[in-house]
Formats: C-alpha cells, structure tokens, sequence
C-alpha cells in the first residue's frame, strides 16, 4: 500500500497493473475515481482492450480466503453469502476445480465469497454445519465474527443443483438482512466492545513517517501521489 501512496499508509489504495503485476498503467490514488478520473470505464475499456484475455473467464481460479475468520468478516462487511467447501486436501483440490463452473457462471460471479478448508478450525466460528465434507452456504453474523449455515450440499453436486442453491439462499438472505449503515454499524460495535484484531495495525500513516498515526497527524499530504 504504501508503495501506491508515495511512502504513506491509508485505509485504501488503488493503481492499474498490467498483467504481469509489476508495469504502472496509472498513477497510485485512494480509489478509482482519483486515479482514473470521472470516465473510468472509458480508460478501463481501453486497458481492456489493450490487454485482451488468453484465457477463458469461465476457467479463473476460485477464490481462497487466508482463513475462514478472514473470510467470514469480510463476508460480513460486503453482506454476501459465504460458499464454504470443506474436505480432505485431495477432495478441495477436486473442488477447486469444480467450484470454477460455477463461481464463474454469469449469474454468480461477483455475488458471493468462496473459501476451501480442510481442518475444522472454521466450526469454532460457524454453526449448523454436518460432520463430513460438504459446501457449506453460511449466512454471515452482523458483524463477521459468527456465521450460520443455510444449507449444506454434497461436494459431487452437480453445477446447476449448487448455482439453484446458491440463487435460493443469495434470495433468502438479502429479503432477511437489513442494509448496513456504515455510522450506525460503527457506532453499535463501539458499544458492544466489538472489535476484530486484523494482521495489520489500526491506523494510518498519513505523513509518511513510517508510523502509524494516533489522532490528527498534521500532515497529510496535498495533491495526487507518484511513483
């Protein structure tokens, strides 16, 4: 991040990378629209077409969270259904593979979080759950540190039974969740003493001081960022 930011740490940082992951194609910003301006999705058409995929997008590998903890906050914070597949470490390879089809599909794709487990450290923060292997469809708790299982499916369903499913309980949870208000969701965590402890420290480093700042730093720096 804070190579993005010309040396400063923020809760966000946003650049275009050419494929190989390494080539700046714009400057680093906060976010997309100080980056690319007011018509992004004529620059990022172009990118498009400047870099035209090898590969079929159906065939993109599957998402996999560091830790089911991750995940399920995050799950939490976007309010998406959580797609947990657990069994043997020959069973997720399997899976992985399998899930593409569906993960993939046009009517999935961007709507849910996907996670390949194979201990059972995850049951300590989900509930619901079968013995045995399974994909798991997890409602995440209010506020990421609990989930509940809507429904399990057998890790050989086919593609059209598992997208039926996933549809079904994508439906179910947004008609039964409540739209997050960031203040007010804030506000209650505050005073539940809720708090997620993350990798990295709370904070910002807005001057650049290689320190993560306590209150007003006084120094955040004017302009947009450079390489």
């Amino acid at each position: 991040m804070r190579t993005f930011l010309n040396g400063r740490f923020e809760n966000s940082a946003f650049c275009m990378l050419a494929p190989n992951g390494t080539e700046w194609l714009t400057k680093g910003g906060r976010g997309p629209e100080m980056v690319l301006g007011r018509n992004a999705i004529e620059r990022l058409n172009l990118f498009a077409a400047l870099f035209p995929p090898i590969a079929d997008v159906k065939a993109a590998i599957v998402e996999d969270a560091h830790s089911v903890r991750q995940i399920l906050n995050v799950a939490s914070a976007d309010q998406r259904v959580l797609v947990l597949v657990h069994g043997s470490k020959e069973q997720l390879a399997t899976a992985q593979e399998t899930m593409k089809a569906v993960a993939n599909d046009d009517r999935i794709i961007g709507r849910f979080h996907f996670d390949f487990e194979e201990g059972n450290e995850w049951r300590k923060s989900i509930t619901g759950a079968n013995d045995g292997p399974g994909i798991m469809l997890v409602s995440p708790g209010e506020f990421g540190l609990k989930g509940t299982v809507i429904q399990q499916l057998p890790l050989n369903s086919p593609t059209p039974e598992l997208i039926k499913a996933l549809l079904t309980a994508n439906s179910t949870f947004a008609n039964n969740t409540a739209k997050k208000v960031y203040s007010e969701h804030v506000s209650k965590g505050q005073k539940l003493g809720i708090k997620f402890e993350a990798a990295v420290p709370y904070g910002e480093d807005r001057d650049g001081d290689g320190e993560i700042d306590h209150g007003d730093s006084g120094g955040r720096p004017r302009g947009p960022s450079r390489r």
